[in-house]
């Protein structure tokens, strides 16, 4: 839902566990409150062995209202037809920013939902069944600040030792090479299909200009000529095209580059978590180290032995249900893909039928336009 300068998720939950007040509720939701529920969750220290489903981006309405303000200030110099068929063009722009928006924001919801752990959270419970605004903030300069570097001192810490980190686990040792592997190639894909989405919209833009120009052609008064039915009828096609490539760009988006940039995200996810569990072995070591050392001098035994238990118990515990979770990643992503892809076939025969249908009756009514030579 729009409510002038911000957008608001309608949010229906439907539950039977008993940490709800309610089996059902409705709340409604702004995408700053999904960001929070999502560093939250990053943030918790008991989900460290978790895969944590990736935030949902932020809506992007702009450049669609600003084309539509741009649009509204030229409508004195456009033709009738002109301006009803460009803003029905940029509300068919706007519907598919908006059921791109809805979906990742239900897929978000439908992860943390379909969870064994992460549905008991209760900041979740909170997101779901609080009935009033949350009143989350933007993060200040500071905090901005403060992630970037921890985000730099994880790179270091990825690029100078922790890439080189003797690990005994083959399991993990081949999940970290397949995700380095993987996570490229989903990238290069993800701008591929951008790419292959950015062209068919290009294409039907040109359609849409040279109906454009074919219907200036047709004449206003009632002069119906072999050249005047031939202009309209290519006109008509031009328009019916175009419309078919541009419901077919916007299912080739959704479908497959958002599919695409989805399980990018999801595997630097799955990589995070690789990089928390090779965090918790650096810190074991660090704790046998010390413990050695404080054995040596016979100074604080019990306390480098307690740090030794804990540090261990925490790689263990991470461990276990990183496997689980990197197990549960690969089945995952193979049902969200083969999902995916099968609906975007379907749609694909969908739309080349139309497309036959409208070439085959073009034709039909060409052959009956007598053309002078």
């Amino acid at each position: 839902m729009s409510d002038k300068d911000r957008v608001l998720f309608k949010i229906h939950t439907k539950t039977t566990l008993p940490d709800f007040k309610q089996n059902e509720c409705d709340v409604q939701r702004m995408h700053e409150e999904f960001v929070w529920l999502h560093d939250r969750l990053v943030e918790n220290d008991t989900y460290a062995g978790l895969i944590v489903p990736p935030v949902p981006p932020k809506p992007d309405f702009d450049a669609s209202r600003a084309k539509l303000q741009r649009l509204g200030e030229n409508e004195g110099n456009l033709p009738v037809d002109d301006l009803r068929k460009m803003k029905a063009e940029l509300e068919a722009e706007y519907l598919a920013t908006f059921k791109k928006t809805v979906a990742m924001h239900e897929v978000f919801l439908q992860r943390l939902a379909s969870h064994p752990t992460f549905k008991h959270d209760h900041g979740f419970r909170v997101f779901l069944e609080f009935e009033e605004e949350l009143n989350v903030r933007n993060k200040t300069r500071k905090e901005k600040a403060v992630d970037f570097l921890k985000s730099v001192s994880k790179s270091a810490d990825e690029t100078l030792w922790l890439n080189n980190q003797r690990d005994n686990d083959v399991f993990f040792r081949d999940e970290k090479c397949i995700l380095a592997v993987y996570h490229s190639a989903i990238k290069d894909a993800t701008v591929a299909a951008d790419l292959a989405s950015k062209c068919r919209k290009t294409n039907a833009n040109t359609l849409l200009q040279i109906e454009l120009a074919l219907s200036n052609l047709i004449p206003k008064e009632c002069n119906i000529t072999s050249e005047t039915d031939l202009t309209t009828l290519l006109s008509n096609f031009f328009e019916s095209f175009q419309k078919i490539l541009v419901r077919l760009s916007s299912d080739e988006d959704l479908k497959l580059s958002d599919t695409f940039r989805y399980y990018a995200i999801d595997t630097g996810a799955a990589r995070d978590l690789l990089y928390r569990r090779c965090r918790a072995l650096a810190d074991y070591e660090t704790a046998n180290r010390n413990l050695d050392k404080a054995r040596a001098r016979m100074k604080d035994v019990q306390t480098a032995e307690d740090a030794q238990t804990a540090a261990n118990e925490r790689f263990k515990s991470i461990s276990e249900s990183a496997k689980l979770e990197l197990e549960d990643f690969k089945v995952r992503r193979i049902k969200y893909f083969h999902k995916n892809l099968v609906d975007l076939a379907e749609l694909e025969v969908k739309h080349a039928k139309s497309q036959i249908e409208l070439i085959k009756s073009s034709l039909t009514r060409l052959k009956l336009i007598n053309i002078p030579v």
